[in-house]
């Protein structure tokens, strides 16, 4: 099977890096893509709160890594959406907890029976970024439309491509259409121009975010909103279909591919 490992990363912390890696995964999954999501922030896990898994976590993955399960009990299913599933952290440890050789060795055996393995950095450039960023074959940084959040995500570009990983994807995140036309936020093309690379998609400012987030729903997993359709545009884009970019849509394209309301 092949299978491709990406890495979902950034410099600043709070840009919704974990809301991203959760519903890419989930977009990605109803897609008909075998699909885990790694939740690679060790001490600080919110990948299975945003899931809505927190109570179904029985073993993570530092146990495996340390022996005490199999990768398969470290795993658990989502059954809302087919051939889904997330790997929870350890809430006790630390970053060193996992080492990058131990992160691309847990990945190698993932890729045996999925096609897409989504990583959820820890935010930063740390040692929990470098584990992460070990087995990564595509990686996407994501930035608000600040000139803050951009400084750092040129940041972790740089490194990136240091370690060889890149050329990174960008992700924008939080983009305000009304903002960036009364020059108050950044646009697509600013960010663009500063970070010279390329972007993978930007996700609108949307209120459902937040109620999904406090309900473990992530809202590709009902496709209403132009923060669920920006999500699977994305995932789209990573499974090689050419999707324009727009910052706003009239129309889900979650219609067109599933034939839901």
């Amino acid at each position: 099977m092949q299978s491709v490992v990406v890495t979902v990363t950034s410099g600043k912390g709070g840009v919704g890096k974990t809301t991203c890696s959760a519903n890419i995964g989930c977009a990605l999954a109803l897609l008909q893509k075998k699909v885990v999501v790694i939740d690679g922030d060790i001490g600080l896990r919110n990948l299975d709160i945003v899931m809505g898994l927190e109570n179904r976590i029985v073993y993570d993955s530092v146990d495996y890594i340390e022996g005490r399960c199999r990768l398969r009990q470290a795993l658990i299913r989502d059954k809302r959406a087919p051939d889904l599933y997330v790997m929870p952290t350890a809430q006790t440890r630390d970053k060193t907890a996992v080492s990058a050789e131990q992160m691309v060795a847990m990945c190698d055996e993932l890729r045996k029976d999925y096609e897409y393995i989504i990583i959820d950095s820890p935010a930063g450039i740390e040692q929990g970024f470098h584990t992460c960023l070990a087995p990564a074959d595509r990686v996407l940084i994501v930035t608000n439309p600040e000139v803050s959040s951009v400084r750092d995500a040129d940041r972790v570009i740089g490194l990136v491509e240091a370690q060889e990983k890149g050329p990174a994807q960008i992700l924008i995140n939080r983009l305000m259409a009304a903002r960036v036309k009364k020059q108050e936020m950044l646009s697509m093309d600013d960010i663009v121009d500063v970070l010279s690379t390329e972007l993978i998609g930007a996700v609108p400012e949307d209120e459902a975010i937040l109620m999904s987030t406090n309900r473990g729903t992530p809202v590709a997993l009902n496709g209403r909103g132009p923060a669920a359709t920006a999500f699977h545009e994305i995932a789209l884009r990573l499974t090689g279909e050419e999707v324009p970019l727009r910052v706003q849509q009239p129309v889900s394209i979650f219609h067109r591919l599933f034939g839901k309301a």
